[in-house]
């Protein structure tokens, strides 16, 4: 865990001891979450050899958390600032800590997809929560560290995640990366209901927009799925129907007596909406570079998987080593200053892996890495606390959802991208030496399409306009 929170030992300063659990608590769940994908991610082929699983079937291990994840985001960040962020935070850590230990237990295929929907709908409740609090617990001279810390323990946990999880599957069943989640979850609740004095709840609009909420949970459930199943037909009539599904969302929200999301603050909040997209693009660029430079180690360099993943891991312990300092910087400097020279750095770094070959020395991979790490953390504290210091207060909760929606589509589109490029220029084939130049010539498209992503992105991120 990134920069370690003392927990208050004394009622002296109350003020600061809600800062602190405040911290504390969102960090640790912070990075209970990216933990959770990444690691189950390593234990997929042990699931599918205890439940007997076919493709398909192993494919929603993963799709089912992120569809009801992508469904509940947005409505949950709405009602927290109706109902109060601590209470849904809290709701939403004991619904996700639950349900990770009964998948804990179960010998049911059809249970534990159940129970992984469960566990995505309790993510999608304490994750836009978790960074609304933080946000309303400190102020805004003091909010970038903050921030930087809750960003860098999502990359902690997309990093560790792997390692932790490999081993836990190795030495005691792949049950037991989904029953380390009670002890976490058990120490947040406690931190929160002893220690995270308080309720926040802005919003001065009671009501919600059931039927907003169905049009976008249609739309979400049919982007998802769809991105999950391309390039086939079905993948792309499913992405075209959730496009469409958006546009539609989009329009009725600004009809609505009591939208669900205040479409108006693209309409009319620059700072808020640059941020946004400049937020989109760079995880629509970045996402997938451990997934193409994974398949690129171990059979153009002929790593071992272990091998592969320790080096990197170079990029994800810059960039959570330095987000904090990032964020404390963004205290003092412009926000858009930081993350357009993070953008920048990252732009450069995917246009140098546009000329990867079978020839580049590891050592070059790593120096490139590295930059891409330093981009990352300038990048993503700063444009966080620019999205979050651009709203009133009443909005954190409908805030805090868009960064984690920018956060989840850009990962969907990054995928959607190679995913189709390796379709097109590899096919069904396998990747052996007989397709390693296809292959070759697919990683440099993918970072060619990265690259100029981001070269988009440092307009969005530079003309966003001065945050007050």
């Amino acid at each position: 865990m990134p920069s370690p929170v003392k927990l208050p030992t004394s009622s002296s300063d109350p003020k600061a001891a809600v800062e602190r659990s405040a911290l504390f608590v969102t960090t640790l769940t912070s990075f209970m979450g990216p933990f959770m994908i990444s690691s189950v991610n390593v234990a997929l082929p042990a699931i599918q050899q205890d439940f007997d699983m076919n493709a398909v079937e192993l494919s929603w291990v993963a799709t089912a958390y992120l569809l009801a994840m992508a469904v509940g985001l947005l409505p949950a960040g709405k009602i927290a600032d109706i109902h109060g962020r601590k209470k849904i935070f809290t709701l939403g850590l004991f619904v996700h800590t639950i349900s990770a230990a009964l998948a804990a237990l179960t010998h049911s295929m059809g249970i534990f997809i159940f129970l992984r929907v469960i566990q995505g709908l309790g993510a999608s409740l304490y994750v836009p929560t978790g960074m609304a609090i933080v946000t309303s617990v400190f102020p805004p001279e003091r909010r970038g560290r903050a921030i930087g810390i809750y960003v860098a323990a999502v990359y902690v946990g997309l990093s560790v995640g792997p390692f932790v999880g490999g081993f836990l599957t190795q030495q005691l069943g792949w049950h037991s990366v989904f029953a380390l989640m009670l002890p976490l979850g058990a120490l947040g609740m406690i931190i929160t209901r002893i220690f995270l004095k308080g309720e926040w709840a802005d919003s001065r609009d009671p009501k919600l927009d059931i039927g907003g909420c169905l049009i976008y949970a249609g739309a979400m459930l049919s982007l998802v799925w769809g991105a999950s199943t391309l390039p086939s037909e079905t993948g792309m009539v499913l992405v075209t129907a959730g496009a469409l599904g958006l546009i539609f969302f989009f329009f009725h929200q600004r009809r609505s007596l009591h939208p669900v999301f205040d479409v108006s603050l693209f309409m009319h909040n620059k700072t808020f909406a640059f941020s946004s997209l400049a937020a989109l693009l760079n995880y629509a660029a970045t996402y997938a570079l451990t997934f193409m430079m994974s398949l690129y180690l171990q059979y153009i360099k002929e790593m071992t998987p272990q091998a592969a993943g320790t080096l990197l891991m170079a990029q994800p312990v810059i960039m959570a080593a330095f987000s904090p300092v990032v964020g404390q910087l963004s205290d003092r400097i412009q926000p858009r200053f930081l993350s357009t020279a993070g953008m920048a750095l990252t732009a450069f770094g995917m246009a140098v892996f546009t000329r990867l070959s079978g020839n580049t020395s590891l050592v070059h991979i790593a120096v490139v890495l590295v930059v891409l790490g330093f981009g990352f953390a300038f990048f993503s504290s700063p444009n966080t606390s620019a999205i979050m210091g651009a709203v009133e207060k009443k909005d954190y909760g409908i805030a805090s959802s868009a960064v984690s929606i920018m956060r989840l589509m850009g990962q969907m589109t990054s995928m959607a991208i190679a995913t189709l490029v390796l379709n097109l220029l590899v096919g069904q084939h396998a990747i052996d030496p007989e397709t390693y130049d296809q292959f070759l010539l697919s990683v440099q498209t993918v970072f060619t399409i990265s690259a100029l992503l981001c070269t988009v992105g440092i307009f969005f991120s530079m003309f966003r306009g001065r945050l007050k």
